[in-house]
């Protein structure tokens, strides 16, 4: 069976997500290690990690992962900032290893005035010394592929593979492959021979291997047009046959996939149970 789950608040401490993950049915879950729209962060506590840690084994929730804060730009040509991110970035990895959370995920940034090859060499800079920064830090970074708004870069595998080939140490990065971002991008996934075709394109460019972790969204917007808008499974432009499809791949046994749709409830059921309930429903 796959390993289903979602992101989850930390609101109230960072067990509280364990316990949210398993009232909604999750076999794993996906938080914020800080407020994602600020740079400060508070110091986690030796007692919070144990109760977190404590908390995952106790409810039988695993493969916890960790999303960096959206401030954190790589690929900005403007310096302050550029070292501002590398600097929150190793933050957000030494806050995952105390919490015990192996991965990162993060965006690979915007070159907004600069161009794609200068953002790129400045992502596989900072990953660089990120890296150099946090040598004795096991959390590692998954870069993200994303919808191609404005300047983002990791739309296209071409980009991401363009920085796995221009870091120094490759093998210390992974990917998170997002099922929305993946279509908006262009990227077409419902049709059998089309979801085998474009995951051909993602092996040999990128790796099949490198994926650590996949995010679960459907998409409000249509194939190719380049917003990143999430939708519940099933209700936007993708269809469950994409859905069908990445559940049933073999190669995808054993990585954790993680929801990130909105969080209300419908008929006085959280949407995560039904996202959930309509993932799982696809595998009978």
């Amino acid at each position: 069976m796959p390993i289903l789950g979602a992101h989850m608040s930390i609101a109230g401490g960072y067990y509280k997500a364990v316990d949210e993950a398993r009232r909604c049915g999750c076999d794993c879950v996906q938080i914020f290690t800080k407020n994602n729209n600020q740079w400060r962060a508070k110091v986690i506590t030796a007692e919070e990690s144990l109760l977190f840690a404590g908390r995952l084994e106790e409810l039988r929730i695993t493969n916890p992962l960790s999303h960096a804060s959206y401030l954190i730009n790589l690929a900005s040509p403007n310096e302050e900032l550029w070292e501002k991110s590398v600097a929150g970035m190793v933050v957000e990895l030494e806050r995952a290893d105390q919490l015990g959370v192996p991965y990162v995920v993060l965006h690979p940034g915007s070159h907004t005035t600069a161009s794609e090859e200068e953002g790129i060499a400045l992502v596989a800079r900072a990953l660089d010394e990120v890296h150099r920064r946090t040598l004795g830090v096991k959390a590692q970074c998954l870069l993200e592929n994303t919808a191609g708004q404005g300047s983002n870069l990791g739309w296209k595998f071409e980009q991401l593979a363009a920085i796995l080939a221009a870091v120094k140490q490759p093998d210390r990065i992974g990917v998170c492959f997002d099922t929305c971002h993946a279509f908006a991008a262009g990227y077409p996934l419902s049709d059998p021979k089309d979801f085998k075709a474009t995951w051909r394109e993602f092996d040999e460019l990128v790796g099949i291997e490198r994926i650590k972790a996949i995010h679960l969204n459907d998409s409000k917007k249509e194939q190719g047009s380049r917003v990143d808008r999430h939708e519940h499974i099933g209700r936007g432009k993708i269809g469950l046959g994409a859905f069908q499809n990445l559940l049933r791949d073999k190669r995808f046994k054993h990585v954790p996939m993680y929801l990130e749709t909105a969080k209300e409830d419908e008929n006085g059921e959280p949407l995560d149970v039904i996202n959930l309930r309509t993932l799982r429903g696809l595998l009978s």
